[in-house]
């Protein structure tokens, strides 16, 4: 058994599909399902597609065009950028009600054609538009930036199809990308985490879009590598549908204990049922 460091993941390639992939459903949907409940607190279907219409008009504006927002406060801390993450959603899903379906389809139609473009061509080592906050110290790098922003539009379109009945999005290859950059927040997750160095956490997802990755405390810090580190303390194993329903806040607490297997010290899995990999 060995372990590796993880390559850079490179989704750029993924976003022209997934947004293809979601302008189809939407485009299909009865009158009705966008008022339908999802996993995603209070929002709607229809919110849902108002903060992806949102986000990729934001990145679009801000990376690609240079468009400057002042922030409302000043941002000096991880909880300043939440609330003002926060703000600019809430601001933009109570304008959106005002907006039908079919025309908030054509508008992200249209918004995620110029995404998928603006990041094909966008170089990976490209600086990062804003740092990762959830992957902490590790996050202020461009590949990553680019792939949070994979992660928002192919788990936000999985909470809908949830919510519609709609199948999942079809390629694993798409789950996979998310699922790397999505564990690259674990280091994080576990940095209030003491242990002796040379202390590892293994966690095996199962499935197509599944992988085996070590966490290992090396000095004073927590690093996640690809592989399994064999004298693990402990070691969590849950499907690559729980996976993403755990990282992206899709499992209530009650569905831990039957999603995710766990063995060796349980205090050390703790912080992986508590991993966010998203602004919460």
């Amino acid at each position: 058994m060995s372990i590796n460091a993880i390559a850079p993941t490179d989704t750029r390639a993924f976003f022209r599909p997934v947004v293809h992939h979601l302008v189809d459903l939407l485009r299909r949907l009865p009158a009705d399902a966008w008022d339908r409940p999802t996993t995603a607190g209070a929002w709607r279907v229809r919110d849902i597609v108002a903060h992806l219409l949102d986000t990729s008009l934001r990145r679009l504006s801000f990376q690609r065009d240079r468009h400057t927002l002042p922030p409302p406060h000043p941002i000096s801390s991880e909880a300043d950028f939440v609330r003002f993450i926060n703000t600019l959603n809430a601001e933009w899903i109570s304008a959106s009600r005002r907006i039908s379906g079919p025309v908030m389809t054509s508008l992200y139609a249209a918004a995620g054609e110029e995404l998928a473009e603006f990041f094909e061509r966008l170089p990976l080592d490209a600086p990062a538009l804003f740092p990762v906050s959830w992957a902490g110290d590790d996050g202020d790098v461009g590949w990553l930036d680019i792939g949070r922003e994979l992660t928002e539009q192919w788990h936000h379109q999985m909470q809908i199809r949830d919510a519609v009945g709609a199948a999942p999005l079809p390629d694993p290859a798409w789950h996979r990308a998310v699922l790397l950059i999505a564990i690259r927040g674990l280091p994080h997750a576990y940095r209030g985490v003491a242990a002796a160095s040379g202390t590892a956490v293994v966690v095996e997802i199962v499935g197509a879009a599944g992988g085996t990755f070590s966490l290992r405390r090396d000095g004073s810090r927590w690093h996640i590598f690809s592989g399994d580190a064999g004298d693990a303390s402990a070691r969590a194993i849950l499907s690559d549908d729980s996976a993403w329903r755990l990282l992206f806040n899709g499992l209530a607490g009650d569905e831990m204990s039957t999603r995710v297997q766990v063995h060796g010290d349980a205090d050390l899995v703790t912080p992986l049922l508590a991993a966010r990999s998203v602004v919460v």
